[in-house]
C-alpha cells in the first residue's frame, strides 16, 4: 500500500534513506535546508521538494526528519516553518535524528495535543547502512504508532524494535554510543600494540576475529585503521555530539561513564588535530607508531 510520506534532512544518512521509502512505491516529498541537496535526490530519486518543512509535510501520513540536533529538530518541528505547523491527525512523525531524550519527550508531548503520533527513531549502521536499506533502528513511543509507521521504517531498516514510551529510542543510542566508544579505543590499543611488538596484524586479526575480541568495528575497520584511511564513516564530529548527551544524561540517571569521558577527551585530541571529519576509527591516530 502507497502512502503519502514527507522527508526532512537529506545528508549522508537521510538521502539514501529517503531514497528507499521511494524506490518501495511511497510518494515523497523531500526538503533540505540546502535546496541544492533536494534537487539533487530528486534528479536520483522518484518524488518532489517542499520549500518548507511545513510544506513537506501537508496532508503525509508519515513524516520523517533525520537532522544534526536538538536545535536542528526543534527548528524544522516546532519552528516558525516547522513541520507540526502541518501535521495532519492520525499520521505519525518519525525523527531518526541522535537527539536528546529530552527534545523527544518535548515533542511527542506536543504531537499528542496535535492529534498525530511522534516516535524517537535514531539509527546505528552509519553510512554504509544508510546507503544498503540495512540499519538498526531504535524506537521509543507508543505501540500504535510504531505498529502503524514500521512497514515504512522497514524500507531502509534491517531491525526495528519499540523499547519503550517516548525517549527510549534515543537513550538506546546512547547505549549503542557509549558501547562503540570504549570498543573502538581497544581496538586501536590492540592493533597499534600488534604493529609494535612486530607482529604481522592482519594475520592476527584473521585468527582473534574468530573469537572472544571479534567485532563489527574489527571486522570492518581493522584495515582501514593500520591504513591510516578514515573517511569511512561516521566522523569525529558527530560523536562527540552523541557522546556529549549521553555524558548529560548520565547525570540525571545517576550513571558512571569512566572510560567514555576518557575517550571523548581522547577524540577531541583528534579533533585538535584536524580530523573533524575523519571517522571514528581514528582514536588511532593518537597512539604512537614504532
Amino acid at each position: 500500500m502507497s502512502h503519502k510520506v514527507a522527508f526532512i534532512g537529506l545528508g549522508v544518512m537521510g538521502f539514501p534513506m529517503a531514497g528507499y521509502i521511494s524506490k518501495a512505491g511511497h510518494d515523497v516529498t523531500v526538503y533540505n535546508r540546502t535546496s541544492a541537496k533536494a534537487d539533487k535526490w530528486t534528479g536520483t530519486y522518484k518524488g518532489k521538494t517542499a520549500a518548507t518543512p511545513a510544506e513537506a509535510a501537508k496532508d503525509a501520513d508519515f513524516i520523517f526528519t533525520c537532522v544534526g540536533n536538538d536545535n536542528d529538530l526543534r527548528e524544522v518541528t516546532t519552528g516558525s516553518d516547522g513541520a507540526f505547523q502541518n501535521v495532519k491527525k492520525g499520521a505519525v512523525f518519525i525523527d531518526n535524528t541522535t537527539a536528546s531524550a529530552q527534545v523527544a519527550r518535548e515533542l511527542f508531548n506536543t504531537a499528542t495535543e496535535k492529534g498525530f503520533g511522534f516516535l524517537d527513531a535514531p539509527v546505528s549502521g552509519g553510512q554504509a547502512g544508510a546507503e544498503n536499506g540495512a540499519l538498526t533502528v531504535m524506537v521509543g513511543g507508543q505501540q500504535s504508532d510504531f505498529e502503524k509507521a514500521e512497514p515504512i521504517i522497514d524500507c531502509y531498516s534491517k531491525k526495528i524494535k519499540l523499547l519503550g514510551s517516548a525517549g527510549s529510542g534515543q537513550l538506546a543510542k546512547m547505549v549503542n554510543q557509549i558501547c562503540i566508544a570504549g570498543l573502538v579505543q581497544g581496538l586501536s590499543e590492540g592493533l597499534r600494540f600488534g604493529q609494535n611488538a612486530g607482529l604481522n596484524v592482519e594475520d592476527v586479526v584473521e585468527v582473534i576475529s574468530k573469537g572472544a575480541a571479534q567485532s563489527w568495528q574489527m571486522e570492518n575497520r581493522f584495515k582501514t585503521m593500520l591504513d591510516d584511511k578514515f573517511d569511512y564513516g561516521f566522523a569525529v564530529d558527530w560523536m562527540r555530539k552523541d557522546l556529549g548527551i549521553a555524558m548529560e544524561e548520565a547525570k540525571t540517571n545517576g550513571s558512571k561513564l569512566p572510560v567514555t569521558e576518557i575517550v571523548d577527551q581522547y577524540y577531541s585530541e583528534v579533533q585538535k588535530n584536524g580530523g573533524n571529519r575523519f571517522d571514528t576509527s581514528s582514536l588511532i591516530t593518537l597512539l604512537p607508531k614504532k
